[in-house]
């Protein structure tokens, strides 16, 4: 049985999961400028990756928005699940940047140390944003193969 969508709700999510990711593609390009201000400078560039990766993802989320065919209570979840891990990606990884915390990104921290706080931080909102991205992509692919 088909899910009844109303037609300006699913404009709505498009068009904000597009605006979200053009932001973020935003706060991407301008974390390339800053990388060598950075405690550890490989980490802004990966920062500067995750901006831009993960805001060309929820452009092209949004571009297939309509096709997610989920009940409308899990596709609002599958929104924020990618709202949630995508800004958080880059944001935690900002924060490994500037503050050279390693202890979750061993290979491209080595060398750098956080406080235990700022060690703390980084790795629990790492921890979040991955279960968020697993949760959010199971839904999608779940939504995508739904027969409609």
């Amino acid at each position: 049985m088909p899910i009844e969508v109303h037609p300006s709700t699913e404009v709505s999510g498009a068009r904000r999961l597009i605006l979200l990711g053009a932001v973020l593609f935003l706060l991407g390009l301008l974390s390339g400028l800053v990388t060598g201000l950075m405690a550890n400078p490989r980490m802004g560039l990966s920062a500067h990756l995750q901006g831009i990766t993960n805001g060309v993802f929820l452009i092209a989320l949004g571009a297939i928005w309509h096709r997610v065919n989920l009940p409308p209570g899990l596709k609002s979840l599958t929104f924020w699940l990618f709202a949630f891990g995508t800004s958080l990606n880059w944001l935690m990884t900002q924060f490994a940047a500037l503050w050279g915390t390693s202890m979750m990104t061993p290979l491209i921290g080595a060398g750098h140390n956080g406080t235990a706080a700022q060690e703390t931080f980084v790795t629990a909102g790492l921890l979040a944003l991955t279960v968020a991205m697993i949760a959010g992509a199971v839904l999608l692919i779940a939504g995508l193969a739904r027969q409609a």
